[in-house]
């Protein structure tokens, strides 16, 4: 999943750069799709990849945790 993804970020890269250097009536499709292909496909996945075993209720600013941030910033008073 990780050498797909830095497949996909080197395509739609590729695409951007090419869509700048190139000088040929779809650059702006060029920029356009890799532009896509990055904030669609790639930043998901990278996402998706980076928080499947995680905990959502780690991160939420609930009032358990809030008493731990306090408890926290006691100690280290």
């Amino acid at each position: 999943m990780k050498y797909l993804i830095n497949i996909l970020a080197l395509a739609a890269l590729t695409s951007i750069i090419l869509g700048f250097v190139l000088d040929v009536e779809y650059t702006e499709k060029l920029i356009g799709f890799g532009v896509a292909g990055l904030f669609f496909i790639v930043f998901p996945l990278f996402s998706y990849l980076h928080w499947k075993d995680k905990k959502v209720e780690d991160y939420m600013l609930t009032k358990e945790n809030l008493d731990k941030m306090r408890e926290n910033q006691k100690r280290e008073k």
